[in-house]
């Protein structure tokens, strides 16, 4: 019988590529839409994107002057309370945009079959990562399985008929393309803006120094009637195995390899693997990815919608096996997303069908990027995180040179946007979204995270550097204010307006709360750091005495904890991003026991913004009630992310927010980042340990009255397994290595004992 917390079922084909199922190894995506006759699987690379380390170079001209002298000049602007003109000083540090993650291209598989199918039922089981169509057609019984392979670097299609059949495959893409025997050759655009810029040449090739790099798809077909280059004839049985290959390298090599050779590569591992044959590549497949699926699965009670196709379902609210369904899938689409050796999730995962993707499906690190990574450590997948992690050391080489050219700065910085090539440059367009250097404050906090998680002290050796040198950075970027405390300027806080003297909106000002709450926490996490390895660093001191002159955030007139230095009136009052409480979430400055004060105004903060988001904003907003201890407060944003959102809808400033009938994440357009935030999200609602204390359901819903999840992780790394019912509540933790920690569930604290691979249970019902 079909899990309804591990599984996605439909009753018809995809028609849209938001229906479609998703996917992955890392590398390869695949969106399987499940149409009888033509099938359409559409296909992505990781690692294919436009632009090279050359165009990188020719878009990040400045418009303007730079430099520490044009620095000054906008902070004096804005001293003097001429935003006006700080806005359009700002505007000359800027340039260019990034570049665009790609579409590869679609498989598309005609089948000899005639008529409307029936018994139609198309499945994605989370728990295996197989992709499954079966129906009945002209009198046959088709099955049609799928998943793409991380050990053999391959996708894998099986198809089984009652009777022989015949398929043709097809492989077309909007690239440039070449065919070559069982396969095709690519060819990247040069540069491809963004879709909100108009440019003259919005998709542009090159031969030059700025060409974009080559990559192929190579496919074979094996069968048991007659197969014959891409096609297969009078078969009962029939497996295709399909594999990609691009010139990427890493940021700063430009992509000279020939579509032939990256053809050789990917033709290499599909002969490989199909001399293994089907039943090998499936058990090596499965056992990869329950490897880190089963580490933690969240279990809550199914009703009667939960039995229904999952579009269907989403229309029932009192279906708490919908909540566990989406936690699942988020991690479910880090497995299939993000791999070590590989390069991060971008904007929508590693799944794009469009040329030129909103936001160019980059990296958009003043959120999205740092969401993305929410759940990797907090829901056992650790590895997940490491292309996040090994990405920040290419981050900050490039970031070295933009933060010394463009503002005369020591350290590194990076911006609101960066790509496969690291872009690390303030895009151009308004400074509300371009003028923000806090990217690489905000970045490192990962690094920090996965140490805190699992104690690899190597670990923290390696990534101190990078650390170090974004509170490098931060440290020459802060300014001494008239009241002798330290602050930002320029600053502003990501993509919210104030409403000026003038009365009309402005972005730049002093001291966004943002700024100083990653400032002083980056500032905390060198000390520690410092500490964990002994070291004697006179820049260490140089980021503790900074952090004692930094001011806490402030309470404004409404109680709300105010989003800039000064009490400014927000442009939108119900804006979508949350940047002055990021002190709450991610970060640990603001508690409901350490800062009740400042609790309560991020209490009062949130009431004033409203429920009401987009995808992702919802996302944050769980884990933000979550920290809070809300649990009524987070299970209605759950809930919320939990709306089938409108296919067509392009409203991405709140209205149509929600899920796709496929559960991805509806900004809208498709964001993954709401799918790993809602799942890092309830992981918060059961267990929290950012405090040091290792807190037991800090906002377990009502609504959730029966449950268990197994293989979260508190830091220090403990591996935790929850269960409860009206009748009792439970855990068990699982220590890493010999501890001594506090339990905390309510008002109940207990100190135990933890010894390294002992499990110790604890009934929660008979503490004190």
């Amino acid at each position: 019988m079909r899990n309804p917390v591990s599984s996605l079922r439909y009753d018809r084909p995809a028609g849209e590529w938001v229906e479609a199922l998703p996917l992955g190894n890392g590398r390869i995506g695949v969106m399987c839409f499940g149409r009888p006759g033509t099938e359409r699987l559409a296909l992505n690379d990781e690692t294919l994107w436009s632009g090279s380390p050359e165009t990188q170079r020719l878009l990040s001209v400045p418009r303007g002057a730079i430099g520490s002298q044009a620095v000054q000049a906008v902070r004096d602007a804005v001293a003097a309370g001429d935003v006006r003109r700080a806005e359009e000083l700002a505007t000359g540090f800027q340039a260019g945009y990034s570049q665009a993650y790609l579409p590869l291209g679609d498989l598309l598989l005609d089948y000899t079959v005639d008529g409307q199918p029936t018994s139609y039922r198309r499945e994605l089981d989370l728990d295996s990562a197989i992709s499954t169509v079966e129906y009945e057609i002209g009198g046959l019984t088709v099955r049609q399985e799928a998943f793409v392979s991380h050990p053999a670097g391959v996708f894998v299609v099986r198809v089984t008929a009652s009777a022989p059949i015949g398929v043709t495959a097809r492989l077309i893409s909007q690239l440039q393309t070449s065919p070559v025997g069982n396969g095709l050759l690519l060819q990247a655009p040069a540069d491809v803006a963004p879709p909100h810029r108009d440019v003259p040449e919005p998709v542009r090739y090159s031969d030059g120094p700025d060409r974009g790099m080559a990559a192929a798809v190579a496919l074979r077909i094996a069968s048991n009637g007659s197969d014959s280059g891409m096609s297969a004839a009078d078969a009962t049985e029939i497996t295709i195995i399909l594999s990609t290959a691009t010139g990427y390298v890493d940021p700063a090599t430009a992509p000279t390899r020939t579509g032939a050779e990256c053809f050789a590569e990917a033709d290499e591992r599909v002969q490989a693997a199909l001399t293994r044959g089907y039943d090998e590549l499936l058990a090596e497949h499965v056992a990869d990815h329950r490897s880190l699926y089963r580490r933690s699965t969240l279990e809550l009670p199914a009703v009667a919608a939960s039995e229904l196709p999952t579009d269907e379902r989403l229309a029932h609210s009192d279906d708490p096996a919908l909540a566990a369904l989406i936690f699942n899938y988020g991690r479910y689409l880090m497995i299939a997303s993000s791999r070590p050796g590989g390069l991060p999730t971008n904007l929508q995962g590693i799944w794009n069908d469009i040329l030129q993707p909103p936001w160019s499906s980059n990296y958009t690190v003043n959120i999205n990027t740092e969401m993305n990574y929410w759940p990797a450590e907090t829901t056992n997948l650790s590895e997940c995180h490491e292309p996040l992690l090994s990405y920040l050391g290419h981050l900050a080489t490039a970031g070295r040179r933009t933060a010394s050219e463009r503002y005369g700065a020591a350290g590194w910085v990076a911006h609101h946007n960066a790509d496969a090539w690291c872009w690390t440059v303030p895009v151009d367009g308004n400074p509300v979204w371009a003028n923000w250097p806090m990217a690489g404050t905000w970045l490192v906090r990962h690094l920090w995270d996965h140490y805190a998680f699992t104690g690899d002290r190597e670990f923290l050796e390696q990534a101190w550097p990078v650390l170090r040198g974004a509170a490098e950075f931060c440290l020459d970027w802060l300014t001494e204010l008239p009241d002798g405390t330290l602050g930002t300027s320029p600053s502003t806080s990501p993509e919210n307006l104030y409403v000026a003297a003038d009365g009309e909106p402005a972005s730049v000002t002093v001291s966004a709360t943002m700024d100083l709450e990653l400032i002083a926490d980056l500032f905390d996490r060198c000390a520690e750091t410092a500490s964990v390895l002994g070291l004697s660093d006179v820049l260490v001191d140089e980021f503790a005495a900074a952090r004692k002159r930094i001011p806490d955030p402030s309470i404004g007139s409404q109680g709300q904890l105010q989003e800039w230095a000064a009490d400014l009136p927000e442009q939108d009052p119900h804006h979508r991003h949350m940047s002055h409480l990021i002190g709450l979430h991610p970060g640990d400055l603001i508690t409901p026991d350490g800062t009740p004060e400042l609790a309560a105004a991020a209490t009062r903060t949130m009431d004033l913004r409203g429920d009401e988001a987009t995808g992702w904003s919802l996302a944050w907003k769980i884990n933000l009630r979550a920290r809070l201890r809300d649990s009524a407060g987070a299970h209605r944003l759950v809930l919320a992310l939990l709306t089938l959102a409108g296919h067509t809808k392009t409203d991405y400033l709140g209205s149509g927010a929600g899920v796709y009938p496929n559960l991805l994440c509806a900004h809208p357009p498709f964001q993954i980042d709401g799918n790993f935030g809602a799942t890092a999200g309830i992981a918060e609602m059961l267990l929290q340990s950012h405090t040091g204390e290792v807190e037991l359901f800090p906002a377990l819903p009502t609504d959730w009255p029966t449950g268990t999840i197994t293989g979260l992780r508190a830091r220090g790394g403990v591996t935790v397994d929850l269960t409860w019912s009206p009748d009792g509540r439970s855990v068990t933790l699982t220590a890493d290595h010999d501890q001594n920690r506090t339990i905390r569930y309510g008002d109940s604290r207990v100190p135990i004992t933890l010894v390294a691979g002992t499990a110790y249970r604890l009934d929660l019902l008979a503490l004190p």
